[in-house]
């Protein structure tokens, strides 16, 4: 039984895997826009760039994933 679930969470297809990027992507740049109001200036711009780079290098993993297991 635990195996049938813990299939539903494999990431398949590369549709799949840009479909969770995308995710990661809108959770990464609102909580960048979290960053700017409680951070006004560089620092709150700094933190709002460094979350959408940590999706980059998540989504490259994602994918190289992908691509290896087919």
């Amino acid at each position: 039984m635990f195996r049938k679930i813990a299939r539903l969470f494999v990431i398949k297809t590369k549709f799949e895997a840009f479909m969770v990027i995308y995710g990661l992507g809108l959770g990464a740049v609102e909580r960048g826009v979290h960053y700017l109001h409680q951070y006004p200036g560089f620092g709150g711009w700094m933190l709002f760039s460094v979350c959408p780079i940590a999706v980059f290098m998540a989504g490259a993993r994602i994918l190289d994933s992908v691509e290896r297991s087919n």
